[in-house]
């Protein structure tokens, strides 16, 4: 099983990048996590540049969306909503509806932040997105609030209750591929 994990934060030093990583160590046996590191290069999405082919950014975007079983998605939260760049990827993955990679696709939401409740908002916003985007979010979440004191330098995830409910997230996730694995199998 294939995660496809996003961060929605270009900074190089990225609580939620880290958070994806610390995500990495806490799947299931069965399954691995992919991270997209193409996020700044999707260029501003725009009606008239969606067209066949699509730019680069997008079809590579698109193509690790529809080569995963699942999506686990880390945003920040930027004045108490998504960051830019995460929601502009998400309209240009989300389009056309009808053969978008994120329709039916089973998503995770989770988030770090340097303040007290962790990209509360802006997980929420996201779910919103992915939902109206005809992904499958799961009900699992995790928001990682004081990130700068939840990893070490290294970016090792410190706090083992954090590493517990980050590992059921993760594992709502697998059970979701699995179901509909299961569902398309009966099918």
């Amino acid at each position: 099983m294939v995660i496809l994990g996003i961060s929605g934060s270009l900074r190089r030093d990225s609580h939620n990048s880290m958070l994806l990583r610390a995500a990495g160590a806490h799947l299931p046996e069965d399954a691995e996590l992919r991270v997209f590191d193409g996020l700044r290069d999707v260029p501003p999405y725009d009606e008239d540049d969606d067209r066949d082919p699509a730019p680069d950014a997008v079809t590579r975007l698109r193509e690790a969306i529809a080569g995963a079983d699942a999506l686990l998605i880390a945003t920040p939260e930027y004045n108490s909503s998504i960051p830019g760049q995460l929601k502009n990827a998400l309209d240009w993955a989300s389009r056309p509806r009808d053969t978008s990679p994120l329709r039916f696709l089973p998503v995770a939401v989770v988030g770090a932040s340097t303040g007290a409740f962790g990209a509360v908002w802006a997980q929420a916003e996201l779910r919103k997105v992915l939902s109206a985007s005809g992904a499958r979010v799961v009900e699992g979440d995790l928001a990682v609030g004081h990130a700068r004191d939840r990893f070490s330098a290294d970016g090792v995830l410190t706090d083992h209750d954090l590493g517990d409910q980050l590992r059921e997230v993760v594992g709502q996730l697998a059970d979701a591929v699995r179901e509909r694995t299961r569902t398309r199998v009966a099918a």
